[in-house]
């Protein structure tokens, strides 16, 4: 899937078990969330950035608001592809645009913004995004051709 600068967005797959469904056998609304949460963990991943690395360095990444719609059920054992791309890019924080789509028949589940700020480990207090981190999102994500803006 391209995004809508051009660039491929970053998918992370994983797949439906029991215990990501509710009584209904559909994945119960939360774990989308958390399909999400997984996604953006590995981009930092991907850009080298483990967050336990960045936690001995003071920082963190918290979310400060998200926002979610969903279009239809995944169901136990179906394969997702979860997309996470930054679509904003500002000194203390990040907005991710992510999707949640069903392999088999590509149909779109869950799609959502997040608004991640990045925080001083030890008080919690907003801090600026790594500059090395900040480089790799605008080379990964085309973010410099996006919204980029100071906080």
């Amino acid at each position: 899937m391209r995004a809508q600068n051009g660039v491929e967005s970053f998918a992370h797959r994983c797949r439906v078990y029991y215990e990501d469904t509710d009584a209904g056998g559909v994945v119960y609304y939360v774990n989308y969330l958390k399909f999400m949460e997984r996604a953006r963990t590995e981009r930092l991943r991907e850009l080298g950035f483990a967050q336990s690395a960045m936690a001995e360095q003071n920082t963190l990444f918290v979310v400060h608001s998200s926002e979610a719609r969903y279009h239809a059920p995944a169901r136990l054992d179906d394969e997702l592809r979860v997309t996470a791309q930054v679509l904003e890019l500002n000194r203390a924080s990040l907005r991710f645009v992510q999707q949640v789509w069903r392999e088999r028949d590509a149909t779109l589940l869950c799609e959502g913004q997040f608004l991640v700020a990045c925080v001083r480990a030890d008080t919690f207090k907003p801090r600026a995004i790594p500059s090395e981190l900040r480089a790799a999102f605008v080379a990964a994500d085309g973010a410099g051709n996006q919204t980029i803006a100071g906080d």
